[in-house]
Parts: C-alpha cells; structure tokens; sequence
C-alpha cells in the first residue's frame, strides 16, 4: 500500500507530482502491534519483544576514545523531505541561468545579503540563525537506495545491514531519560533500514498516530492503559507478571533473554505510566500563539479534491519534535511531502513550500527563543536533488550529484552559505560536501567519532561512517 505522505498531489484530478514507480510503491508497515502478553496493557513491551527476538548481533566496544570529543548537539529534529526536494526552487536559485534552468519563480534577498528563491520568505528573514551547504553530493539516483544511503552512510550490500543514524546515537548514547532515545513522527521512512547488525532495541519508536491530522487530538498508538483498566490494576497485574517470572528464573531458563525482556517491559512500563512522559507526546499548554508561528494554518495554493486549500500538518509535528527534544529525546525524525516532481515542478512547490518555509522558520525561531537552538540540531534533509534542467513535462528529474541541506543549531556556524554550484546547479564548482563527511560532522558534535569500529557478527568490525571526515568549516 502506498504511504499517505508519499501519494500523488492532484489539482483538479491531474497529478503533478506523481512521482517514479520505485517512489509510488513503497510498502506500509503495520506500526505497532499487540502481542501475547496484551492481557497485561502492555502493547508496547510486545512490540518491542517481538521486535528483538527477530534476532540480535553481537556488538562490543569500538576503536576510539570519545572522551575528548565535543558534545555540543543534546538532540537532533532530522526533517526529511522525501522524494528529491528541489534545490533550485528552495536554497539555491540560478536567476540567471537560462530559463529552462531557473525554473518558474524569482529570488528573495536574505538577511545576510544571499539569495534564496521566492518560496521561502520567513527562511530568507532568518538566515542569520542556520547553515545551508550547497554542495552535498550522493551517490545513487533511485529513491530507495539514496534513502537508504541518507539513513545510514551506507550504500545497500546483500552481505550487511547497516544500522540508521538513530540507532547509532542510541546504541552510542543511549535514552537521556524514560522517553526512547530514537523516536520517528509518525513512522519511520520504509527505506531508511532498520537496526542493522545492532540490537532491535536501538530502533526507532513510531508515534503511529499523527499529530499532523489529529491535531490538538494527537495521540500514539498503543501509548494508554487498556479501556477499563486502572493504574492499580496494572500494577497488580505487573506484581503477578513478576512472581511469575521469578519462577521462570528459578527453573534456569535463558537469563539473556529473560533480562532483554524485563528492559523492554520496565520501559513500557515506565512510558504508560510517566506523566512526563504523556506529556511530551501532547500540546499540552501550547498557545495559540505557538500553533500561529509554527503556521499551523498556512496553505499552499494549490487546492484539493474538495476545491479548498488545507494546511499540510507539518507545523503540528515539529510542536512535537520540539517537546520532544525537551523531555530529552536524542534523535527525532519528522516525514514532510511527496517531492518526486517529474511532472510540473511549479505546482509542487506551490502546494507545499509555504507551509515548508513557515513551519521550519518557526522551529528554528522556537528553539531560539527557549534556549535550546545550540543544544539541538535542525536538519533539513531529502535523499537527492532534482535535475538542473526543467524537463518537458515541466518537472525535475533525479539528481544526486549537487543538492542542498540546512542545518541549524548545534554548533553549526550562523548565517552561513557553504559551498557553490555552478551556474546551473549541476556540479559543485567549490566545497563540495559528500553525505558521509557532512554526517561525520554531525556525529562529532554529538560527541560520537564516526570512525569508530563497531563489530558485527562477533569478530568483523565495521566504523559507524567508512573513511569520514569532519567539516571544520562548517563548525562555529
């Protein structure tokens, strides 16, 4: 079944962004699911058991000491816009190029004297507080292979599974408190991979539940006490679950995984019954006008199906990610847009920008605001650019050769533009920025050394990101 957030925009029942086929068919996975043990509410430990149990690496120690390394990023709101997000109609226009490289839209100045295009005012007022790279170079042009490679650092073999960035932070890391380390709003991205040769418990945790349609009604799945069930009764039931498996322990069975599943049952215990914990998954004592610089309201210009214009939802999810990141979540992943634009790039941006530029201007502005932009990292992602040539179907193709990121926060430098393509967006003609190298960077103000040796399958060692290097450049 197609993704919801991956399915074609129409405008008036003709798709103008319906996208390749290898982006149209992704699978949807079923979230979170119900195990043996749901006569004791407690869904979310099933889940997690289940997931473990479809089999574990042996992983020990790495080659480094991280002890001298910095540790300026607490978390990370990775916002990724699936599909190959267009470089020349977002961060890096050609107004002079040849029309049918420009494109259909004019520039906006910044407030530090660059240019982004017209698509993104409230991004151009703020400039000041983030970094755009250029030059960020992939590898492969195929949806599925380059999200994979964004995830992981990693092109796909069929000899290792590699495990995704948040899995990584987890895994190095850990949770800073009862809420998962690794959580992805509403899911994670079908092509992302999983854990790889890490233990499952590294995975992400998947909302289920959408803030960005349910709005104030937001709810995770599997995340509440069963209907009729008290917080007393679910403790005696957990008293009985633990006389239980005292037996169980006395009787010699396999105290590696009896251990494996009394961490997984402590921490779904510890989320069904934390009034932090609930919280953070809640817009509890957001204002209006928190919901108002977010633009929760703001749309594109493209109407739907029913000839009215709606906002797309994002704003509701970086809320999310933003209280998130509060209660101490170390890596957020947040899906925004379908931007595979074959077929009349025009309208694509035109539907999804706005709300786009709004709502990313608003998280940056946010996290300023409550002291928490150095301390927390912004990354505007997507797995590939589109082509410098506007095609005849009026879209953009597949392009991994020089695209753009931003990233804001963390110790990333302010205000500025690394990079440059050439005069038609194609090639970086200076600072060319690979994805491993800008992820090392990354890992390095997490205080995580991306060469690193992690060993897989008991005896083969393996570095977080192979032959990375740190940006300095990049760094404040």
């Amino acid at each position: 079944m197609t993704r919801p957030e991956f399915s074609s925009i129409r405008s008036g029942g003709r798709s103008y962004a319906a996208g390749c086929e290898g982006f149209r068919s992704l699978p949807r996975r079923t979230i979170l699911q119900a195990g043996s043990l749901a006569g004791l509410g407690l869904s979310l430990a099933d889940f997690l058991t289940v997931r473990s149990a479809r089999g574990e690496a042996s992983v020990v120690g790495g080659n480094l000491s991280q002890r001298d390394l910095p540790r300026r990023i607490k978390s990370v709101i990775q916002i990724n816009l699936p599909g190959g997000f267009p470089h020349h109609e977002s961060f890096d226009p050609k107004p002079e190029a040849p029309v049918e490289y420009r494109g259909s839209f004019g520039v906006v100045k910044t407030n530090t004297g660059d240019v982004f295009s017209d698509n993104l005012p409230k991004l151009a007022g703020i400039a000041d507080k983030f970094t755009v790279v250029r030059t960020v170079v992939g590898k492969i042009p195929d949806h599925n292979l380059a999200t994979y490679h964004l995830y992981t650092g990693y092109t796909p073999t069929a000899v290792i599974d590699y495990p995704q960035m948040g899995s990584i932070v987890s895994h190095e890391l850990g949770a800073a408190g009862e809420l998962p380390c690794y959580i992805a709003i509403p899911g994670k991205n079908n092509s992302s991979g999983g854990t790889g040769f890490l233990p499952s418990i590294h995975g992400p945790f998947e909302t289920g539940g959408d803030p960005g349609t349910q709005k104030k009604n937001f709810k995770v799945r599997d995340f509440s006490l069963p209907k009729g069930m008290s917080l007393e009764q679910l403790q005696r039931r957990r008293g009985v679950r633990d006389v239980v498996e005292k037996r169980i322990r006395s009787l010699e069975a396999n105290p590696v995984l009896l251990d494996t599943m009394d961490e997984f049952h402590a921490r779904a215990y510890s989320l069904l019954t934390s009034a932090d914990a609930q919280k953070a998954f809640s817009f509890e004592g957001e204002g209006d006008d928190v919901f108002e610089l977010y633009g929760s309201e703001v749309t594109g210009d493209i109407k739907g199906p029913d000839g009215k214009l709606h906002p797309k939802g994002l704003s509701e999810r970086l809320i999310i990610a933003r209280r998130l990141v509060e209660a101490g979540v170390r890596f957020v992943t947040v899906e925004y847009g379908s931007w595979d634009c074959h077929g009349d790039v025009k309208k694509a941006c035109l539907d999804q920008m706005r709300p786009f530029d709004y709502a990313v201007a608003g998280l940056v502005t946010d996290l300023e605001r409550r002291g928490l932009l150095d301390s927390t990292l912004v990354w505007v992602t997507s797995e590939f650019g589109r082509t410098p040539k506007v095609n005849k179907e009026s879209g953009r193709d597949h392009w991994a050769r020089n695209y753009s990121m931003m990233l804001a926060g963390g110790g990333f430098k302010q205000g500025l533009i690394y990079g440059a393509s050439d005069s038609t967006g194609g090639e970086p003609s200076r600072d060319a920025v690979t994805l491993e190298n800008l992820m090392a960077t990354i890992y390095y103000q997490m205080g995580i050394d991306s060469n690193k040796e992690l060993v897989a399958f008991g005896t083969r060692p393996i570095e977080i990101v192979k032959d990375a290097e740190v940006v300095k450049p990049l760094l404040g």
